[in-house]
């Protein structure tokens, strides 16, 4: 299903060498003995979800699909992330798809609000809002402007068929607000933290209301558990990429990007970015997490990447079959200089950039790259690849004895903003 690719990675030491320390942390991970093991829901999620609840999602996405010529996902971080990775991996970025998506509830900024605001004005919505305490700021504030507005829109009455909440199954002021005003709920699992929530309801129902098959994400998310669930570093490529990751900041790279080669996959990106910086950046340590589209963003970093001052190492995601392709037409004039192209198809172009960037950032510029290729952008895939950087993240955090469940640092500029906002204290 996935393979990683090594060869271009300039590593001083063998991925085979650190056997004995994966053996170690492979049973840590699957007995759940490690750092955060109340976070470990999602090691064996893709047998013990609840069957129930997901075929309400499937009912409920069904039942309010027609309703939702917009769908508003109301969130921030592992909340609304995943979600849209799915949803603009797996659909593209102007799919025909009727159901027109937009993410609120990640910022502060007025503009961005109201605009969004503006722009639903005359819009059939439905508004999926996402927390599991129901106090985090952002999403918060965003929900009590929307709710105002889909109250004064549809009444009450009409907002029980149009609002859904993901959160806490029994606790937290959004819930307490959800069964009082009887929207339809779903639970974000106690022992499932945010950046690995995708494959939960948090990601599930804006994806199957988005028209998305989530079985087939979970059966992906399913053969990668079986698929990886062995030490053997010869057959787990995501133990492989742990272990390359420790090598090469070893050798000095403290800086991963992440690099595709497809637009669609920039949420991706983003959400792979919370998933490593959350986890692993604690105690000093960790690499940074970074991200950028090829070939638009050689034009802009190429020339740190290829000549600037080694600090980063390169993680390339291929896909082998595009969602869509299209053969390079042929001009009679040739004025562009572009007919040493024709019949050919836009998708080999873009392999060929990618093979030819490879060469030059690792034989030239001497910049090491990992290579992980999916065989397309479906769903499937995705539930495979989330999995994939689940297991990766657990290992290369135990590697270097940091807990990849808990993010005690972000707290801090949360207590200094509402000390500025004058947040009453308990």
């Amino acid at each position: 299903m996935m393979k990683l690719d090594t060869t271009h990675a300039l590593l001083k030491q063998s991925i085979e060498s650190y056997q004995d320390k994966v053996n170690q942390l492979h049973k840590v991970i699957f007995e759940r003995t490690g750092a955060g093991n109340d976070y470990m829901g999602w090691v064996d999620w893709a047998d013990t979800y609840d069957k129930a609840e997901f075929a309400r999602i499937l009912e409920v996405a069904n039942k309010v699909k027609d309703k939702a010529e917009v769908l508003l996902v109301c969130g921030i971080g592992g909340s609304y992330l995943g979600a849209r990775a799915a949803i603009e991996m797996i659909q593209g970025l102007y799919s025909d798809n009727k159901r027109e998506v937009i993410f609120i509830g990640n910022t502060f900024s007025s503009t961005y609000v109201s605009q969004v605001l503006k722009h639903i004005q005359d819009k059939s919505v439905v508004l999926n809002v996402i927390s599991k305490s129901g106090t985090t700021t952002e999403t918060a504030l965003a929900f009590r402007v929307l709710r105002e507005f889909m109250e004064k829109k549809y009444g009450k009455q009409e907002c029980k068929e149009r609002i859904i909440a993901t959160t806490d199954k029994a606790r937290g002021t959004l819930k307490a607000l959800a069964d009082k005003e009887g929207y339809e709920t779903f639970v974000i699992p106690d022992d499932i933290g945010g950046r690995y929530s995708v494959i939960t309801p948090v990601g599930l129902v804006p994806m199957a209301i988005m028209g998305i098959d989530i079985q087939q994400v979970m059966k992906g998310l399913h053969d990668a558990y079986v698929a990886l669930n062995t030490a053997d570093l010869n057959k787990n490529p995501a133990y492989q990429y742990a272990v390359a990751r420790r090598i090469l900041q070893n050798q000095g790279y403290d800086v991963e990007m992440f690099v595709a080669y497809e637009p669609q996959l920039a949420m991706l990106a983003e959400w792979w970015k919370q998933l490593l910086g959350e986890s692993e950046g604690k105690d000093g340590k960790g690499i940074l997490p970074d991200s950028a589209n090829f070939s638009t963003d050689l034009h802009s970093l190429g020339q740190f990447i290829q000549e600037g001052k080694k600090v980063l190492f390169e993680t390339i995601l291929e896909v082998e079959t595009p969602t869509e392709d299209l053969l390079v037409p042929n001009d009679e004039e040739n004025s562009d200089q572009m007919n040493y192209l024709t019949g050919k198809s836009y998708d080999w172009v873009n392999k060929m950039a990618c093979k030819g960037t490879i060469e030059a950032h690792e034989v030239t510029g001497g910049v090491p790259n990992l290579v992980i290729t999916i065989p397309d952008m479906k769903e499937y895939a995705f539930g495979y690849l989330c999995y994939f950087f689940f297991l990766a993240t657990a290992m290369t955090c135990y590697m270097i004895d940091i807990n990849p469940f808990n993010q005690p640092g972000v707290e801090i500029y949360k207590k200094n903003m509402f000390r500025l906002l004058g947040k009453p204290t308990k």
